[in-house]
């Protein structure tokens, strides 16, 4: 009865069909759920954080070395606390991997040149590992590559139209010159040798080329506002030049060949003008007061010029004279006595150089000699009209003991107001050792008392007939 009923089974169609449908139900779920793992089937599930999700799509594959060890089940944008972005992926794997090194890498490769990507999973040597559930921490993503895609988006519309005209360009400029491109490659090999030590220089650390290429680009970011104007620069700079291409031989290239003979020369020689210049520095800073006097003093020196045209033609005689006198001082400086008179009379200067030393000042700073002789004019010269003063001034002489009338045993002193002697006989007069006054005729009349000598105290320097101290007249 059963093989009968088994029999029945797998004659009727209609159960045949039903188990048919039933299978191939199965068979697309299978299928449509493949990406996302198989039914029922335990994973490693892991969370990994990194910059940039880098156009992956949940779905795509986890590889180690090739192979596949899981996918990618979601991507979720996150935000750190200082503002920053990164990608949270969930990645389920398979639990034969499980656990995978703490100190495992990611790292987002492409799958193929259409944009397919897939997470490239580096385990790690360490002996700790992440637990199920556990993130895998920023720092284990490395650095995005570049994608073919982003190279070749690269090359878009004005890369290609500007590579188009480079080629053109190039190919114009190189057209016709085999020859000289062959000559030019053995000689670039003595400029490759000498770029060698300087391409060194510039990838060391110490030279900063990041930071001059930095500031190259911040610098054309200033530049960029005024390129209108560095353009017209450049045409003018063409059109100098053009103009300069005239006259470029034989007269700059010989104002270039000697130029440099030229800088020896002035290497060798301005030195020497040094004390020229500086003396001429000097006779300018002399002429500036008089430069400055020199409109009101014009006329006067042109009337000045102008007599002088008259009267110079006039001198002639006495030019002549004057060549005779010098000729007879020539003739007396020739006679041997005038020698001996000349060493006489430089002992004779040599023995007043003390007396005139001293004298000096008498007339130098306190004017005596000028007030001496002003005072004989006016005491023979000045009275009224009995006479001059030095004829009938009476001189009244004060009456006592020694008084100046009279035979005296001593200085007069008392026992009047009027009888007692004033006397100086070598007042202060500026001289070497004494103090600098001008004493006789400024000392105060002390009435009621003799005074014998210099007076206490400084009497000045000043004198009938000065402006100032100091005897400056």
């Amino acid at each position: 009865m059963s093989r009968r009923g088994a029999g029945a089974l797998t004659a009727s169609p209609a159960l045949i069909g039903a188990v048919t449908v039933l299978v191939a139900i199965v068979a697309v779920f299978l299928a449509y759920n493949a990406n996302s793992g198989l039914p029922f089937v335990p994973t490693y599930d892991l969370k990994a954080k990194v910059p940039n999700a880098a156009q992956l799509v949940e779905g795509f594959e986890v590889r180690i070395g090739g192979a596949r060890v899981g996918i990618v089940s979601q991507i979720e944008p996150e935000r750190e606390a200082d503002g920053s972005t990164y990608a949270e992926l969930t990645l389920e794997l398979d639990k034969r991997i499980e656990p995978i090194p703490a100190d495992s890498t990611l790292l987002i490769r492409p799958r193929s040149s259409l944009g397919l990507k897939y997470l490239e999973l580096v385990p790690g040597q360490g002996r700790a590992g992440f637990a199920a559930g556990s993130t895998i921490p920023l720092r284990a993503s490395r650095p995005e590559p570049v994608e073919l895609d982003e190279f070749l988006n690269m090359f878009d519309a004005p890369a290609r139209t500007g590579a188009r005209a480079g080629l053109r360009g190039f190919g114009d400029g190189l057209a016709g010159r085999g020859e000289d491109v062959n000559t030019a490659i053995p000689e670039f090999v003595p400029l490759l040798e000498d770029l060698e030590p300087v391409a060194r220089n510039l990838a060391s650390p110490r030279t900063r080329l990041d930071r001059f290429v930095a500031e190259l680009a911040d610098a054309a970011a200033q530049v960029a506002p005024v390129a209108e104007q560095g353009a017209a620069l450049f045409v003018n700079l063409d059109t100098t030049f053009a103009a300069l291409a005239g006259v470029a031989r034989p007269f700059l290239q010989e104002t270039i060949a000697e130029a440099p003979p030229t800088e020896e020369v002035a290497i060798r020689d301005f030195p020497r003008q040094r004390p020229f210049l500086r003396n001429t520095a000097a006779l300018f800073r002399e002429l500036r007061p008089g430069a400055a006097v020199l409109p009101s003093a014009a006329p006067v020196l042109a009337d000045a010029f102008e007599a002088g045209a008259d009267v110079l033609p006039r001198t002639e005689r006495l030019s002549e004279d004057t060549a005779d006198v010098f000729d007879a001082l020539a003739e007396f400086s020739e006679d041997p006595l005038v020698e001996g008179g000349v060493r006489q009379l430089g002992r004779l200067a040599s023995s007043l150089r003390p007396t005139l030393a001293f004298l000096t000042p008498a007339q130098t700073v306190c004017n005596y000699a000028t007030l001496f002789f002003r005072n004989s004019s006016s005491l023979l010269s000045e009275g009224d009209a009995n006479g001059t003063f030095q004829r009938f001034v009476i001189i009244d002489i004060p009456e006592g003991p020694n008084g100046q009338g009279g035979p005296s045993t001593g200085p007069a002193d008392g026992p009047s107001r009027e009888n007692h002697l004033h006397y100086n006989p070598y007042p202060n007069t500026a001289a070497p050792g004494q103090t600098r006054e001008c004493e006789a005729g400024n000392e105060r009349y002390a009435i009621g008392r003799t005074v014998i000598g210099n007076t206490p105290g400084n009497q000045g320097t000043v004198t009938s007939g000065q402006r100032g101290a100091g005897g400056r007249r």
